[in-house]
């Protein structure tokens, strides 16, 4: 459900969010909503990000996030920026946005990655690329922590990441109060849980909730936005048959206060 907590924003702010396309008026209140609604229709968003809307729900997505005005968020496994843009857009000027790569280090011309052309864009100062790995260090208290369709990679055993040290992480990064989503392709209740992610690069939603609430986070919310019953989440992810079109679930968690 969208959240329909009013914003109120100032002149500066809002023109930002708005994207110039209306003039801004001082006090003006703002729901997030319709800031979720500007970034969307921003003239500067690539082709293929509206192309992949119509599987990606963005609208839903964003408005689970809950993310807001001056908020500060980590988008972790950016890819190409598709949700890394969206956030710029709606953190603002006073917010900011750090797209963490699984890549230790840069690759050798900013050109082999688009995620790298945002930071010379002047439309995205508000973000950063950080290229250390997925256990980033933190520079801010953030309010945000999303991960989406990477979480199983935590389980990939040729990834060797740990995913209990990635959730205590996410738990140290965040600010109190702050929250962490998880978007994922769902997988069957299997007792083989323990090859899924690497045969699939599924994982069941239950072992991620088992996960992140033994690290200190309350589950506050799920969506069934990305829900697609006729999935048998028996599939390789990326079997044509099933590609952009999977079973996923969403998670809100909260660090408590």
């Amino acid at each position: 459900m969208i959240d329909r907590r009013r914003l109120v924003l100032g002149t500066a702010l809002l023109a930002i969010a708005m994207g110039g396309a209306a003039s801004a008026q001082a006090g003006k209140v703002v729901s997030s909503e319709d800031l979720i609604q500007a970034a969307l229709a921003r003239p500067s968003r690539p082709a293929d990000d509206h192309v992949l809307d119509t599987v990606r729900h963005p609208t839903e997505v964003l408005a689970f996030a809950q993310v807001r005005p001056g908020e500060y968020v980590v988008d972790l496994g950016p890819g190409t920026g598709y949700y890394t843009r969206l956030f710029s857009n709606i953190v603002g000027p006073t917010g900011h946005v750090y797209a963490v790569t699984d890549a230790h280090g840069r690759p050798a011309s900013a050109e082999q990655g688009p995620i790298y052309q945002l930071e010379r864009d002047p439309e995205f100062s508000n973000v950063d690329v950080l290229s250390e790995g997925w256990a980033f260090r933190r520079r801010h208290p953030l309010d945000l922590i999303f991960v989406s369709q990477i979480y199983h990679d935590f389980h990939v055993t040729s990834l060797q990441v740990n995913p209990h040290s990635m959730v205590a992480l996410f738990f140290r990064s965040l600010r109190p109060g702050g929250a962490l989503v998880i978007i994922d392709h769902s997988a069957p209740e299997d007792p083989d849980q323990d090859t899924i992610p690497n045969r699939l690069h599924r994982i069941d939603p239950a072992i991620v909730r088992r996960e992140v609430e033994a690290a200190g986070f309350r589950l506050e919310a799920e969506s069934e936005a990305l829900r697609n019953p006729s999935d048998s989440r028996t599939v390789n992810v990326f079997d044509p048959s099933i590609r952009f079109r999977t079973d996923q679930f969403m998670l809100r968690f909260r660090k408590p206060d």
